[in-house]
């Protein structure tokens, strides 16, 4: 067994594998960027090293850096938790060139899973269903004007070395050429990879993967299905196990399929097989993530196994403990991510310090984390805040504690996502087993809130009031009360605010009847798609920004020209910052 192992990653993750080290008595080895000095996972590994500055191209991606880092320290392998290396096989070859053991699947099987393109010809040729479509890269709009018309719309253009990022879904054929350019863009921005592909849209399908584990002896095994149907952007905010939709007969249909891939490329480790379960019960290979997932924690719920320490059980050699038939499952799991964004306002990141921060407990309930109060929730890398995990005997059991826990989290400073998830255990169609997928981005959850009315003072989470939001605790004749108050504003403050609202009228004056866009978040200026003199219609994309890995479009709320656009491609912009100015 190792002595020492460097944790390759930062936040919740490397809190999660350092907890697992540190129960396996092995020593770990925390790497941190010039933002991360003062963040909590550090406290939590036994040694740590700066490895860049805070942009995570010059630190958390640079595998030179790290593998430099566990040579320094003498660890013997290197975890690489999720995201950043964790798919990469140049850095898996270099951890071995180094004489280091990458904690996760061979390099060979990375990189063919690491293209939607390769997977889908690996899974085709293994006999393992594939979503009707292409499976080479295509090239230009052209062509894929072409395959679309072949297969029929609605189809998705995919990024190739994608996860939930490049994905546009095209319904009309007007609208193929900038999505593909907006897939193509953001494959580059997220995977350095520009490549994709076409294939057939399923209309409103399940999300349903597959937990598999395989050692180096030939032995694979799977661990359920967790259902990852609730999304916004193509990317997971609730994932339970086991799936409302999957019956025992698909259960073992489906994880059967899932070892069959792991065994077609010589998969060892924990992996995820993905796919989609349409209408008619056809399920079809999406992709698979080669490295622990963030909804693995359900699994572990309802199985009682620690992933990680599987993980590096198998990395040292040790084969696996039981057979498929010695797999065991009981009670349900949910977990929702606290993610810092407004869901009202398109789900923009919402980045800021974290003023107050108190998680819930009980039995059933498990959090994991990586911010406490006063820690600032950075731009510069993935909006999470926190995996809120419940289980319990049943689905509605399940169901129930979740909202009991939500109410009882308590993140102050920074909008998250905690409304939205309340709004989704209490809705019937999440209670009967639905996917929800009108109310999270159709615009259902915007509605209700709107709908509303003034209701209750709002809560620190997410009070977007200029007052401050305090609570204390009241006794009136012997009753005790939990009581929220506005405490004013600094009259400092106020003053500023109004003379900043009376130059913004003057702007605006001075300008005629001008309607100044601006940046609902703090990001990089990725594309501008207008210039002075342009006239735009409603909805118009203006300017594409990227914040927090996210592609987010900025669009003009009514007809117009175009007076001025105060940003170029490639700018850093601030919340609130003016794009572009209307007439």
């Amino acid at each position: 067994m190792f002595a020492k192992v460097l944790v390759a990653n930062r936040g919740e993750i490397a809190i999660r594998v350092c907890r697992t080290l540190r129960e396996m008595e092995i020593a770990s080895v925390a790497v941190y960027s010039e933002a991360d000095r003062e963040a909590p996972f550090l406290a939590y590994a036994d040694e740590a090293y700066l490895i860049g500055p805070g942009p995570s191209t010059e630190s958390y991606l640079r595998g030179d850096v790290i593998v430099a880092a566990a040579r320094r320290c003498g660890a013997e392998a290197v975890h690489p938790g999720f995201g950043f290396l964790a798919e990469n096989p140049e850095f898996a070859r270099a951890c071995a060139a180094a004489g280091l053991v990458f904690i996760g699947p061979p390099p060979e099987a990375m990189e063919v899973m690491a293209s939607k393109t390769a997977a889908r010809e690996a899974m085709a040729a293994a006999g393992v269903p594939i979503v009707p479509g292409g499976t080479e890269p295509v090239a230009s709009a052209e062509e894929a004007r072409g395959i679309a018309a072949d297969i029929g719309y609605p189809v998705a253009i995919m990024a190739a070395a994608g996860g939930g990022k490049g994905i546009r879904v095209v319904r009309d054929p007007a609208d193929l050429e900038s999505a593909y350019a907006s897939s193509r863009r953001e494959g580059k921005a997220y995977f350095g990879d520009d490549t994709v592909y076409l294939e057939r849209y399923l209309d409103d399908p399940r999300h349903i993967e597959v937990q598999v584990l395989a050692d180096n002896h030939g032995h694979v095994i799977h661990l359920g299905e967790r259902d990852c149907s609730i999304q916004r952007r193509h990317q997971k905010i609730v994932e339970e196990t086991p799936s409302p939709a999957v019956s025992p007969e698909l259960r073992a249909r489906i994880g059967a399929i899932a070892v069959d891939a792991a065994k077609a490329v010589d998969y060892t480790g924990a992996g995820t097989v993905e796919g989609l379960l349409a209408a008619d019960g056809s399920w079809y290979f999406l992709e698979m993530n080669t490295r622990l997932q963030v909804e693995h924690t359900v699994t572990e719920m309802v199985t009682g196994l620690d992933l990680v320490r599987e993980q590096v059980w198998i990395a040292a050699g040790r084969p696996l403990g039981w057979t498929q038939d010695e797999v065991r499952s009981y009670g349900h799991s949910i977990q929702c991510r606290i993610n810092a964004e407004d869901a009202t306002a398109g789900f923009v990141p919402a980045p800021g310090r974290v003023t107050r921060y108190r998680e819930p407990s009980g039995p059933g309930i498990r959090v994991d984390s990586g911010v406490v109060e006063g820690t600032v929730i950075s731009d510069l890398y993935d909006p999470m805040v926190a995996k809120l995990v419940v289980w319990d005997e049943d689905r509605d059991l399940a169901r129930r504690r979740m909202l009991r826990a939500l109410g009882e989290f308590e993140v102050g400073g920074v909008k998250t996502l905690i409304p939205l998830h309340q709004a989704i255990m209490r809705h019937p169609e999440f209670a009967a087993g639905g996917t929800l997928r009108e109310f999270v981005e159709g615009g259902g959850f915007v509605a209700e809130q709107e709908g509303q009315g003034p209701g209750p003072v709002p809560s620190p989470e997410g009070a977007v009031a200029q007052n401050e939001v305090r609570r204390h605790v009241a006794e009136v004749d012997g009753k005790r009360f939990e009581v929220t108050v506005q405490v004013p504003e600094h009259p400092g403050r106020a003053r500023l605010r109004a003379r900043r609202e009376a130059l913004a009228e003057r702007e605006a004056a001075s300008h005629g009847a001008v309607d100044i866009v601006r940046s609902p978040m703090q990001g990089t200026v990725l594309r501008v798609g207008v210039a002075a003199g342009d006239a735009v219609a409603a909805g118009q994309v203006l300017v594409v920004v990227e914040a927090m890995k996210m592609e987010n479009e900025i669009v003009a709320s009514h007809p117009g020209e175009v007076e001025a656009v105060e940003v170029r491609e490639g700018d850093q912009v601030s919340s609130g910052q003016a794009l572009v100015r209307l007439v």
